[in-house]
């Protein structure tokens, strides 16, 4: 589909409330903040205590140390009516990358770099929770604000819930976002049904002859094996699956041999495969290994193969990606900011929320090309525009507010 984009410097924030468009130096304060001190997964214990010392400040009922360094905040609100529940999830760790900007608020941890938005989302979430404390008044029910760990990996989704965060209120329904520069500044990101990939990976050791690149008769050549592989997988997507269920596979490593003239006794791959439905979870798995077995066989090969799932696919409830749309849609003003085509390919751990609880995880536009802020996620050079940051406050508050009163 194509589509006219709003030109992100014309963005027009009319329709977020006064009282959240004052909070954006707030905002973009505690998002530098973070963005200066990065972790890795279960290692954000700066990034913990941050949250912790704001919510102690505004005197918000948490949670600390779940799952390692997650936390979870909950707010009452007092006005009369539903005992409803919605949970407000934002990861919170950050990537192995060194930072590339030349900006005043660059990752000062080396080798580390907030690259995927993920501060962005903790001060998302921090500002949700500030409004809503302040205006218990306003809403019925309960909020819970997730603050997760590990996202990135190895995982931190499935330990906060195997911690009982979905409970003690039970949840009935959450929703979650991440700031996407794959859209523009003024733009919103929400589909029901699929919206992000499973991500499985594999691994595997060809175990051949090694000998003389000359006698190739007297070898079982990995080389040659590990190449023939690599081609047949491509034919699971082309050739086995059915065209219209989108589906990666990908072989992004392939190391063998030591010389020129040398046969490889041995060759390492590792890949990674993505689909969106969920009832191919088993499927990718047994292919590939029935095509490596296959293939070793008829040249003699041996094989080593290790397969690993590590996300399901993220799949919205269709009511919650409604609610979604329709906040959306008052926010950025006009349908065309509104983008259902959005899928992606990559993978997400919010997966695990939606498989217990109906919810919509949605994307925020925040790229600004006239700014130099498009560089792509897990890029060293990745920024985003921060105007998006009372945008996301003013989306969560809204579905808050729609949800918990109907």
């Amino acid at each position: 589909m194509v589509f006219t984009v709003p030109n992100p410097n014309s963005v027009n924030l009319s329709q977020v409330r006064l009282e959240i468009r004052n909070l954006q130096s707030q905002l973009v304060a505690w998002r530098r903040k973070l963005h200066q001190k990065p972790e890795l997964g279960f290692q954000e214990r700066i990034t913990a205590d941050f949250i912790a010392s704001k919510l102690r400040e505004w005197q918000i009922d948490h949670q600390t140390n779940i799952a390692e360094t997650g936390i979870v905040a909950t707010i009452k609100g007092s006005k009369e009516g539903s005992n409803k529940v919605l949970a407000i999830r934002a990861d919170m760790d950050a990537l192995p990358i060194q930072e590339e900007n030349e900006v005043p608020y660059r990752s000062q941890h080396d080798g580390k770099m907030h690259a995927c938005g993920h501060d962005g989302h903790v001060a998302i979430a921090l500002g949700t929770a500030y409004y809503l404390s302040q205006h218990q008044q306003a809403f019925t029910g309960t909020v819970k604000i997730i603050f997760q760990p590990a996202e990135e990996g190895p995982g931190g989704a499935k330990p906060m819930i195997e911690a009982g965060v979905l409970h003690n209120p039970d949840v009935d329904a959450i929703v979650g976002l991440h700031l996407w520069n794959n859209l523009p500044l003024g733009t919103v990101g929400v589909r029901e049904g699929a919206l992000m990939a499973a991500v499985e990976c594999f691994r595997c050791t060809i175990l051949g002859k090694g000998g003389h690149g000359a006698m190739p008769d007297q070898t079982i050549d990995s080389v040659l094996v590990a190449s023939q592989i690599v081609n047949a997988l491509q034919t699971i997507v082309a050739r086995n699956l059915n065209p219209l269920d989108s589906a990666v596979v990908t072989v992004g490593e392939l190391h063998a041999g030591t010389a020129h003239n040398i046969i490889a006794d041995t060759a390492r791959m590792s890949g990674t495969v993505r689909y969106f439905k969920p009832e191919l979870e088993n499927y990718f798995g047994n292919r590939i290994e029935a095509i490596v077995a296959g293939i070793c066989q008829s040249h003699g090969a041996k094989y080593e193969l290790d397969y690993w799932r590590l996300y399901p696919p993220t799949v919205n409830d269709s009511a919650i990606a409604e609610l979604v749309r329709s906040v959306a849609t008052q926010i950025v003003e006009t349908p065309v900011g509104v983008v259902p085509e959005c899928q992606t390919m990559g993978g997400e751990d919010m997966a695990f929320f939606l498989q217990q609880v109906p919810g919509c995880y949605f994307f925020l536009g925040a790229a600004n090309p006239e700014k130099d802020l498009a560089y792509p996620h897990h890029h060293p050079r990745f920024d985003f525009d921060e105007t998006a940051l009372p945008m996301g406050v003013e989306i969560f508050v809204r579905c808050v507010e729609k949800f918990l009163d109907n």
